[in-house]
């Protein structure tokens, strides 16, 4: 497996809000969700309503970061094997993400921005499950259209990382540059692989097939590299063969965000939890044994695609314990 760069954890920025509305934004609640893997037309689905768009921004050097979300789903308990659903009910419970449904999952997708390009980090599920669908409106709360980003980054090949790439059998984002890593492009569009998924990976495998039509533009990536000046991959292979996270570096800041590395009930003090999902448990355990310990002396600041909004904290040691600290916010002028 290879070995992460030091450089992916080096200079961690202070979080401040500048310009979003993150204390007065919320996602309507209280809507339960369809099983994972249901598609639209199968789950009666809809785009989710928000009562105020949530954004918050951060200045990684030259860098403008805007954490969007595409809206939430609440993944049953039963979901992650390691432990009891009781026992991941009372998790959950414990960090304030339990609903009578399952684990409260966000979809959050970050922006970033440095006054020549707009690269967007995953593309939400778009309406495919749960109360989703608004990442949309997110870019229009800040005057932006689907064909100004120019780049488009997926994390890795599952629905709700994608669909939004193609919701309405489109392409969403017609002039971006797409980038997926290899071995999930072609993980995701082998028959032999689909015939024998599990159903409820169906849609994602469905999807990658539609991804790969509509996307002339898609770069399938090998390993670590640079997309632009200070956004570069990061490999975290195991939740998928291809699962990937994004460093944004500039100025002596650092942001690393990690996508599926960390769930609510699956985080720094239990790697030996799992989300249903996993490709390859055993791998996504020693990726994640591996990654902690060096963002937590590191001190890096990190994005996580289901945590909360705005998905953003750092891992630390508590007296021998790792654990998720949601960055401390600040005000700045």
């Amino acid at each position: 497996m290879p070995q992460l760069s030091r450089r992916a954890f080096a200079g961690a920025l202070p979080l401040g809000l500048v310009g979003g509305s993150l204390l007065g934004g919320g996602l309507m609640a209280g809507a339960s969700a369809p099983a994972f893997g249901a598609t639209p037309e199968a789950a009666g689905t809809s785009p989710m309503p928000v009562s105020v768009t949530p954004l918050a921004q951060i200045r990684i050097g030259r860098f403008t970061v805007t954490a969007l979300t595409d809206g939430y789903a609440d993944m049953p308990y039963a979901f992650f094997p390691g432990r009891s659903a009781a026992e991941v009910e009372q998790a959950a419970t414990a960090q304030f993400t339990a609903r009578p449904s399952g684990v409260r999952f966000l979809f959050n997708q970050y922006l970033v921005e440095d006054g020549e390009r707009r690269i967007l980090i995953d593309a939400g599920p778009a309406g495919s499950i749960g109360k989703t669908g608004a990442l949309p409106e997110a870019l229009n709360a800040l005057g932006l259209r689907r064909d100004q980003i120019d780049a488009v980054i997926v994390t890795h090949m599952h629905q709700d990382h994608m669909g939004g790439l193609i919701a309405g059998g489109k392409n969403n984002y017609p002039k971006a540059e797409l980038y997926i890593d290899r071995r999930d492009v072609t993980h995701w569009t082998d028959p032999a692989k689909r015939n024998g998924a599990p159903d409820y990976l169906q849609t994602s495998f469905r999807m990658a097939e539609e991804v790969v039509r509509l996307y002339p533009k898609l770069q399938a990536i090998d390993g670590e590299r640079e997309i632009v000046r200070g956004v570069s991959i990061v490999d975290l292979t195991g939740h998928t063969p291809g699962h990937i996270g994004v460093r944004i570096e500039d100025g002596g800041q650092s942001l690393i965000m990690v996508s599926d590395m960390i769930f609510p009930v699956v985080h720094p003090g239990t790697t030996d939890v799992f989300f249903l999902f996993e490709q390859d448990r055993a791998a996504a355990q020693a990726m994640r044994d591996r990654f902690f310990p060096r963002a937590a002396s590191e001190g890096a600041l990190i994005a996580a695609t289901h945590m909360p909004f705005p998905g953003l904290g750092r891992i630390v040691a508590d007296r021998g314990q790792m654990r998720w600290q949601v960055a401390d916010w600040a005000f700045q002028g």
